[in-house]
């Protein structure tokens, strides 16, 4: 991941650390300021149980880590089907503003 994210931690900080933006099917979407590092590329992190990985958001891609095949598809999925509002909320959360929530996957 490396020039990617600069919140490589320990999964469980990260889990408690990032604004929740989505959850379903047991997946937790979290989204993370970094205003010291505007080089790195817009991206999220999904958690199912112990797997987490990183995603761009444009274009949907897993860039780090791993989640179960099954997991990682609905991630995918539901990435594409809110990009625009994926996007918005980097760009409000690089800003210093608050993220808002995004619909989850029915």
């Amino acid at each position: 991941m490396h020039g990617v994210c600069s919140c490589e931690r320990d999964s469980r900080q990260l889990e408690a650390s990032g604004p929740e933006i989505c959850r379903f099917f047991g997946i937790i979407i979290r989204m993370f300021a970094e205003p010291s590092a505007p080089h790195h590329l817009p991206h999220y992190h999904a958690y199912y149980q112990k797997a987490a990985a990183v995603f761009t958001i444009d274009p949907v891609e897993m860039l780090g880590r791993d989640l179960p095949r099954k997991e990682r598809r609905l991630v995918e999925a539901w990435a594409e089907m809110h990009l625009g509002e994926m996007m918005e909320n980097w760009e409000r959360l690089q800003s210093g503003r608050a993220p808002f929530k995004v619909a989850s996957l029915r």
